[in-house]
């Protein structure tokens, strides 16, 4: 095992020189192990579970969850296609309203969050201080972002265009350090299949070689 994924990850990584076929022979073992792995999970951990099990205890009615789902074929069907239609609808009303639930509550938790007092009273002065100026910075920060998004008219005085282009820069270093933390999260991924290749799977090409 360990050879094969040091040869895979070999392929992977010689797209850095040229697009080529050992790239894409590992590109598509991926793809096709993924979509393995996904089937597999979807039914072990979903189906079997929340619906086969429950038809076997007894539960026979969940046979309607089959039913329903097999009309979603009828969209192959030019005659019957309205049939999928309608539960294309259902769904998308369904996703919809679970959206809008979790975008709601998301979004209301947020904004409860951003009501910070201005004065905390802490266990001792320089607590109570700190904590006091992160609330005033992040008041701060608060109000310039939402200016910089309030297009209701043009920032051409000082009192609108100073707190507008403060919220620019504001989020100019939010999506930098966004920006930042994702080039990392790459970088801890090549960290981890460098120290494979070099801890893991050299040894075993020395021994291999006898050097």
């Amino acid at each position: 095992m360990v050879w094969l994924a040091a040869i895979i990850t070999l392929a992977l990584f010689s797209i850095l020189y040229k697009e080529n076929t050992a790239y894409r022979l590992a590109e598509h073992i991926f793809i096709g192990a993924a979509s393995g792995y996904l089937v597999y999970t979807a039914w072990s951990q979903i189906l079997k579970p929340m619906w086969w099990d429950k038809i076997v205890q007894g539960e026979s009615y969940w046979i309607l969850a089959l039913v329903a789902s097999s009309m979603f074929y009828f969209v192959f069907n030019q005659k019957y296609v309205w049939i999928s239609r309608l539960m294309f609808g259902a769904l998308m009303g369904l996703i919809s309203g679970m959206a809008f639930k979790g975008f709601a509550g998301y979004n209301m938790d947020q904004i409860h969050a951003s009501f910070k007092p201005v004065i905390v009273h802490g266990h001792s002065f320089s607590q109570s201080l700190g904590q006091s100026l992160s609330n005033l910075l992040f008041i701060f920060i608060l109000l310039t972002v939402m200016a910089y998004f309030f297009f209701s008219f043009e920032h051409k005085s000082r009192v609108t265009s100073l707190p507008s282009r403060t919220g620019r820069w504001v989020l100019m270093f939010a999506f930098g350090a966004m920006f930042g933390a994702t080039v990392m999260a790459r970088m801890s991924l090549l960290i981890g299949r460098m120290n494979f290749l070099i801890h893991d799977w050299l040894p075993l090409v020395r021994r291999f070689f006898h050097f």
